[in-house]
């Protein structure tokens, strides 16, 4: 199947995730059929929607004109397999409770024929093993992020019968939408962003716990330190920043042995210093890497700083 051919698509659920990403499809072009249990939810979702629009508008995201055609792409129903009969893909934003979503996939693969593929956008539970439909190889996870409209990240991840051109297709069909999809090599609970933001979640609460600094305090180290990097080096190049040999140090010292590091430091890949670490430098010397992540902090900062953006919201 071709993602550039989707004509429709069916979003299930038109809560916080749901009738956002029915909103993205139809401002790309996509037809779209948003289905919900009751009709207030999904009047509900259509005056959001609305909003989203006007943010968008005023922005500059979004021209004035094209919201009354974004808005007309968007078919709501109370009846899922209505919903999902006739479209190409179909994606699962309901609650996060394992039999309702048991049951939605139910009616989905009654509904579609087994070319269409079905879609989830749970984030945590196993769905693969919760679901149940004929063709297996055509289920998959799209993961977006709140708010959909706004936020680039989809993570893909298959399940285990999910077929290389599924995985393939559902990416590509993120792309056209305008979304950056991560595809992950194999399905794993909380994927990528949410394992690691639970980790600083629980970090900051045991400080709160503790009494060891205030709300405000936190928050303005974590804005005024890693909220300047973390949008230029991620998480693991700047484990190559840091330098590799360090963090294999600091591992040692807290009693962990990773592999994959040491294996790195023997082979004198320590980061920018030697134009490969984690990362492939490409021969770049590091005066000049160091001259570009530089750079990019310094327009981060100032940026930030404009926005006035690490005061409390």
């Amino acid at each position: 199947m071709d993602a550039g051919k989707v004509k429709r698509v069916a979003v299930i659920g038109a809560g916080t995730m749901g009738h956002s990403i029915a909103q993205v499809f139809a401002a790309c072009g996509i037809e779209v059929n948003l289905a919900d249990v009751k009709r207030e939810i999904l009047d509900h979702a259509l005056r959001l929607m609305k909003g989203n629009l006007k943010t968008l508008v005023e922005y500059g995201k979004v021209k004035e004109r094209e919201v009354p055609s974004i808005l007309g792409r968007i078919h709501t129903t109370t009846d899922i397999q209505a919903a999902a009969r006739g479209t190409d893909f179909v994606l699962e934003a309901v609650v996060e409770i394992p039999e309702i979503k048991k049951t939605v996939f139910k009616l989905l693969d009654e509904a579609c024929g087994e070319e269409t593929i079905l879609a989830s956008n749970t984030s945590g539970l196993e769905i693969f093993k919760i679901i149940e439909v004929r063709n297996p190889s055509r289920t998959v996870v799209t993961h977006w992020f709140a708010p959909p409209h706004i936020i680039p990240l989809v993570e893909v991840a298959p399940g285990p019968a999910t077929s290389p051109g599924v995985l393939q297709f559902t990416a590509k069909l993120m792309e056209r939408i305008g979304k950056k999809p991560v595809v992950m090599r194999q399905f794993v609970q909380r994927f990528i962003v949410n394992r690691i933001q639970n980790a600083i979640i629980l970090t900051a609460l045991e400080i709160l716990e503790n009494n060891w600094a205030t709300p405000e305090d936190i928050d303005l180290a974590v804005k005024t330190s890693l909220g300047v990097r973390l949008p230029i080096v991620g998480v693991v190049q700047s484990l190559d920043f840091n330098g590799l040999n360090l963090v294999n140090d600091v591992l040692k010292s807290i009693g962990k042995n990773i592999p994959l590091i040491e294996e790195k430091v023997k082979r004198g890949h320590l980061g920018p210093s030697a134009s490969k670490g984690l990362f492939d430098y490409g021969g770049r010397s590091e005066e000049e890497i160091l001259r570009k992540r530089d750079t990019l902090y310094l327009k981060m900062l100032d940026f930030l700083e404009s926005q006035e953006a690490f005061a409390p919201v």
